[in-house]
This record gives C-alpha cells, sequence and structure tokens, in this order.
C-alpha cells in the first residue's frame, strides 16, 4: 500500500487511484488475453530425430570424402549413455569449430549405422550414424548466470534479491503468457503491451515497493508505453516493415502456417524491447526528484521540475546513446554484407533489415524522450505536496 503521507494529499490520492486502476486493468487484459489451449498448436516443421548429447573423442581429416566431400573431417564421439559411434563435417569456414572433449548434441541419422557399445565404429564405407546439431551450451550459461546471481546479491543484498524475483517473475510471464497467447492467436499489439505493462508493474514493485517512486515510475512508463505502441503500428505500418527480413521470421511463418502475423511480431518486439530501457529511466528521474527533496525540503513542484529534468537530460543523452549502439550492433552483419557489396548508403538504409532496427530505434527512442518530463513531473508533484519528513520516510522504507 502507498504510505499514508501520500495518501494524505489530493495529488496522491489522484495518482494512487491511476495507479489501482492500471494495475486492475492489467489483471484483466491478462485474465482476458490468457492462452487458453482450446485450439492444438500448429505442427512443428519435421526434424531429422531428437537431439542426443555426446562429448567429440577424436578428429581424423580425410575417410569421409563420399559423405561430406574434400577437406571433411570424420568425428568419432561418445554418447551420454556410453555408446561410441561417429559423425562427417564438410570443410570450409562454415564448418563447427569441433575439439577433442567438446560437449555437442546429435541427431542420428535415419540410414546410418547403429551407435556400437564398443570401441568406435571403424568402418569408412558405413553412412555417418549421427549428424551434428549444436554445442551444449549448459554448464557456461549455466556458470555466467550463477556469477550474475551472485554479484546482484553481493552488492544489492536484500533490494538485490527482489530484483532477482522481479527478473524471474517477468520471464515467467514472457514464457507462459506472451509466447502462448501470441501463438494461440491473440491479438498481437494488445497482448504485447499488457505483457510488457505486467512486467513493468511486477519488477517496479517487488524493486521499490509501491511508494511515491514506484507510483511515478509506473504511470510514467505506462504512458510511455502507450505512446511507442502508437508510434509503433503508425511506422512500421507506414514504412510498410513486413517481418520477413529475419531467418527466424521465415522459420516461424512455416512452422504457423500463416496464424501469426509477422508485422505485428515486429511492433510487438518494439513493445517489449522498449520497456527495459524506459523502467531504468523513470525509476531514475522518481529517485532524483526524492533526492531533491530531501536536500532542500523547500523546493515546490517548479524547482523540483526544471532541477529533476536538469539531470534526466544528461542521462536521457547517454541512455539513447546505448539504445541507438543497442540496435546498431542488431544491424551489424546486415551493414556489413551491403557494405561488402558497395550498397550506396541510401538503399542499405531502405533494405528493410536496417530499416526495421532504424525504425525500432527511433521509436523507442521518442518513447524514452517523453517517458522524463512525463516521470519527472508526477514525481514533482507528489513530492512538493507531501512533508519532508514523510519523503525522508519514503526513501529508507522503499528506495534501499
Amino acid at each position: 500500500m502507498p504510505d499514508r503521507a501520500l495518501l494524505d494529499t489530493t495529488a496522491g490520492r489522484v495518482v494512487a487511484a491511476l495507479a489501482a486502476a492500471l494495475v486492475l486493468a492489467v489483471l484483466a487484459g491478462l485474465v482476458a488475453l490468457w492462452p487458453r489451449g482450446s485450439e492444438a498448436p500448429p505442427e512443428a516443421p519435421a526434424q531429422a530425430g531428437a537431439s542426443e548429447r555426446a562429448r567429440v573423442v577424436a578428429i581424423e581429416r580425410g575417410g569421409c570424402e563420399q559423405w561430406s566431400g574434400r577437406g571433411c573431417r570424420r568425428v568419432a564421439i561418445a554418447l551420454d549413455d556410453g555408446r561410441r559411434s561417429f559423425l562427417t563435417l564438410e570443410g570450409g569456414r562454415f564448418a563447427p569449430p569441433l575439439q577433442t572433449g567438446d560437449r555437442i548434441l546429435v541427431a542420428r541419422n535415419g540410414a546410418g549405422p547403429a551407435a556400437a557399445a564398443e570401441p568406435e565404429l571403424d568402418d569408412r564405407a558405413q553412412q555417418p550414424a549421427f549428424a551434428f546439431q549444436d554445442f551444449q551450451r549448459t554448464s557456461p550459461l549455466l556458470f555466467l548466470a550463477l556469477a550474475f546471481v551472485a554479484l546482484v546479491l553481493a552488492l544489492g543484498r536484500w533490494h538485490g534479491a527482489r530484483a532477482l524475483i522481479g527478473l524471474g517473475v517477468s520471464l515467467w510471464l514472457v514464457i507462459e503468457f506472451l509466447a502462448p497467447a501470441i501463438l494461440d492467436g491473440r491479438p498481437l499489439v494488445l497482448t504485447a503491451l499488457v505483457g510488457a505493462l505486467a512486467v513493468m508493474v511486477v519488477t517496479i514493485l517487488l524493486s521499490h515497493g509501491a511508494g511515491l517512486k514506484s507510483l511515478a515510475a509506473m504511470l510514467g512508463t505506462a504512458g510511455a508505453l502507450l505512446l511507442t505502441t502508437v508510434l509503433a503500428v503508425v511506422a512500421v505500418r507506414g514504412a510498410d516493415i513486413t517481418g520477413l527480413s529475419s531467418d527466424p521470421s521465415t522459420i516461424l511463418l512455416a512452422g504457423v502456417e500463416g496464424h501469426v502475423s509477422l508485422q505485428g511480431l515486429v511492433i510487438a518486439g518494439i513493445v517489449v524491447g522498449a520497456l527495459g530501457v524506459l523502467d531504468d529511466v523513470t525509476v531514475s528521474q522518481a529517485s532524483t526528484v526524492l533526492a531533491l527533496r530531501r536536500a532542500n525540503p523547500a523546493l515546490g513542484f517548479r524547482r523540483l521540475l526544471g532541477e529533476a529534468l536538469a539531470v534526466g537530460r544528461d542521462h536521457l543523452g547517454a541512455t539513447v546513446n546505448t539504445l541507438v549502439l543497442a540496435y546498431a550492433g542488431a544491424a551489424l552483419p546486415v551493414l556489413l554484407i551491403f557494405d561488402t557489396a558497395r550498397t550506396p548508403f541510401g538503399d542499405a538504409v531502405n533494405g528493410e533489415p536496417v530499416a526495421e532496427q532504424i525504425v525500432a530505434m527511433l521509436v523507442g527512442s521518442i518513447g524514452l524522450i517523453a517517458a522524463v518530463p512525463l516521470t519527472t513531473a508526477i514525481a514533482a508533484l507528489l513530492a512538493s505536496r507531501m512533508p519532508a519528513a514523510a519523503v525522508r520516510d519514503e526513501h529508507h522504507g522503499h528506495a534501499h
């Protein structure tokens, strides 16, 4: 519940009512859009075989030309159940850089020989029993995740623990609500907006409580997300972004047989992608207002707004730069391809792979810019109406 001092002011009651209405609307949206699973999901494209885990035992060059051409490599593998077998890899720079001891995933070839329990098969006339699928990445990913959790807990302590809980709930919402609802045929843009707002509410409330800072950040983020959604719809449709420029989109289209609008998926991606930076900016701006009010209790609404916006401009410049570089990095491989082909800059920018990133970058940046004055104004209005002692209590009770 919001602080009593906040609810004692008219502005506080209005903002708290708006925040409560937002939470109720998000809950209603989750209930209405939650995937029912009433229809069978579309069948995925058939695969060659189920994945099996294996370890690379030895690698030899040659002796497999009939299967994989010149420059091939014959890879002896030991499956996790103790069987031994082999696979072959084509030569060239596109072949996976396997080394002895690597942990990999393989799939059985239907026409290949059965894997043997004795040492590896050595008949050069036999077709490879398995095909390489991918590397096993569980161990390094788990190590990075544990290191991340340890650092967050060491530096953030209880506040960090709440942030991790919020992160876990957010991922759960994406996996259990957003993705299945999209595949279930729910309105794509509305589903993305509701999912993003749900993630925002959970992360802000768990990380910062239900005080002045959280209420201002929630309303500022919600307003900016709504603006971002509208702009994304207009910009993606106006620029004729089809969503067909990436390999995952092509695979998805083939797998769901047109069940999902790829253009709508681009819009949803922009909305969800904008949320991360919006949370950071809005919480920071609300915190800045509180810090100014604690430092000088005599500051009124206009002074708080002006001073906090001055800080927000500096933060905004760095954050927009971060956003631009993130999208530029996503488009970098495509830009390199265009540069290799000596494609004129105008033609490169006009290509959908680059244009899609530009639209996402500009729409996200506009939403980010709008979030700064909106959140700052809400936080300054609330802070200027609260007693200085209540602002100090808000800081100690929720921010740390």
